[in-house]
């Protein structure tokens, strides 16, 4: 598409960015005396059972969708809180999701087959990608990202990559990356935009992890900033909104005025029509936290930078993000990711983050077999001396050396043979795992998190990935999302 196509900013209210209307306005509403003969059930009535587990305010601020004052007609503080989040993000248009940015991958896989055939996508995006491609029903070309073989970890996908996959699908819809990953690494955003945007393609970027990206000065810059056309933005991971609420932006460039009416079809298929003003406030309340708060972004950067420097000083375990500079699709990464090799302390990142959750009441975000991984939310404070120290007071079970024989490698995808949507609408029958091998997988099957597929529906399902699996499963706090049972004793697969 021609880029004298691109729009011009839309004009947004005269309210400032330390307002948060729609939030203020929710809080306005429980104020007064209402008698509630409505939805929700709970009438927000004091000796509720819901008030004596939560309190009586949560109640009085949940509040149905469609009401006067809030969302019902023009210029509303829904609207404008929403026009505040796309002017603080510098997108067009901005939607408040209330399913996580799994909606907003859904919303932008739906919408990919009104613009070509193929997606362009990165094999290692979140599992709500695939769910979008199996709604969808587009064909799929993938583009393998870099490996750390020796810690397990996907990282990204270079520009030249994403070139040559176009090449060889001219009927290519859009491309479709994963930016930061779950360890925080950051993508070339730009250059893959140049790539996308040279062959007329559209560029879609998961930022679940990145909504914070852009509000601090040693923060990586967002990818709206960078060229993307649209971005998922899981703002209640580290912007600080309750679990569940999210965001989706539309970029300003060529293909805005295409996208946007079919965004707001794809949109209004997939949320809910009983939206929670709860959610939806926090993201307006977030919104204002992350566009007003450079100060306590820096402090919160300071005190992850305060863990990796410890880490270092004190010399027992390794930080992941140090070898970061020896892959090429790595451009920066994110500071308030803290990714930790604990194998190189002695202890398997599983049974690490068990003892941390038991012994001393830290979580952590996520544990592999090789690393756990901390996250501080932006302007958070957290209390780092407390972490190191119990970093460092967990025992070494493996010995001395123990860990080599032990950490195990992520699986290589097997062929795919159907599209996602074939695969998991085919008739299917669950066998033993070992019968599984060979065949055709009718499910996505997922370590989590992260969340990252391992086998996809229409992929040959290969031992190697089965063992991964229910290694993952038998771990501490280990889960396979879409596993028939816990245990990946058994898969589902296509019934030839």
């Amino acid at each position: 598409m021609n880029s004298s196509l691109a729009l011009a900013p839309r004009s947004h209210p005269a309210v400032a960015q330390d307002r948060a209307p729609y939030a203020e306005a929710v809080r306005a509403h429980a104020e007064r005396a209402w008698l509630r003969l409505n939805v929700p059930g709970h009438a927000a009535e004091d000796g509720n059972p819901l008030a004596e587990t939560f309190g009586a305010d949560v109640l009085r601020l949940d509040f149905p969708p469609l009401l006067d004052g809030l969302d019902l007609g023009t210029d509303t503080p829904m609207h404008q809180a929403t026009e505040l989040a796309a002017e603080a993000w510098g997108a067009r248009r901005t939607w408040f999701l209330t399913n996580g940015a799994s909606q907003g991958n859904q919303i932008a896989s739906l919408i990919t087959p009104m613009l070509g055939c193929t997606l362009i996508v990165q094999r290692s995006v979140h599992s709500s990608v695939i769910d979008g491609l199996v709604l969808s029903g587009l064909r799929a070309a993938f583009v393998q990202p870099s490996l750390d073989v020796e810690q397990g970890i996907a990282h990204g996908v270079t520009a030249s990559a994403v070139a040559d996959a176009i090449s060889e699908h001219p009927d290519a819809a859009a491309v479709y990356v994963v930016s930061p990953s779950y360890f925080g690494a950051v993508a070339d955003i730009r250059a893959i935009a140049d790539v996308a945007h040279a062959h007329g393609l559209p560029l879609i970027v998961d930022e679940a992890w990145g909504s914070h990206f852009g509000f601090h000065a040693d923060l990586p810059s967002s990818a709206l900033t960078q060229g993307a056309d649209l971005v998922t933005s899981s703002t209640h991971k580290l912007g600080g909104s309750l679990t569940q609420s999210a965001m989706l932006h539309l970029g300003h460039g060529p293909f805005a005025d295409r996208l946007e009416p079919l965004i707001d079809r794809a949109y209004r298929l997939v949320q809910s029509t009983s939206a929670s003003a709860l959610l939806l406030a926090s993201l307006d309340v977030a919104r204002k936290g992350l566009a007003c708060g450079y100060d306590s972004i820096g402090a919160s950067i300071q005190a992850a930078d305060a863990v990796r420097g410890a880490l270092r000083r004190l010399g027992r375990y390794g930080v992941v993000s140090d070898g970061f500079g020896g892959f090429p699709d790595i451009a920066a990464a994110d500071p308030l990711r803290i990714a930790i090799d604990t194998r190189a302390g002695g202890i398997s990142g599983h049974e690490a983050r068990r003892r941390l959750f038991s012994d001393h009441q830290i979580m952590v975000e996520v544990s592999t077999d090789s690393a756990v991984v901390a996250v501080v939310g932006a302007g958070s404070a957290p209390d780092t001396d407390r972490f190191i120290e119990a970093l460092h007071t967990l025992p070494r079970p493996l010995g001395a050396g123990a860990d080599s024989g032990l950490r195990l490698s992520l699986p290589t995808p097997g062929e795919a043979v159907l599209t996602p949507r074939e695969a998991f609408m085919s008739a299917g029958r669950i066998v033993p795992a070992v019968e599984a091998v060979g065949r055709v997988s009718a499910d996505t099957l997922a370590a989590y998190p992260p969340g990252i597929p391992n086998v996809l529906p229409g992929e040959i399902i290969t031992t190697e990935t089965v063992r991964f699996l229910q290694f993952t499963a038998a771990a501490p706090n280990g889960h396979v999302r879409g596993a028939v049972d816990p245990t990946v004793a058994h898969l589902r697969v296509v019934d030839a």
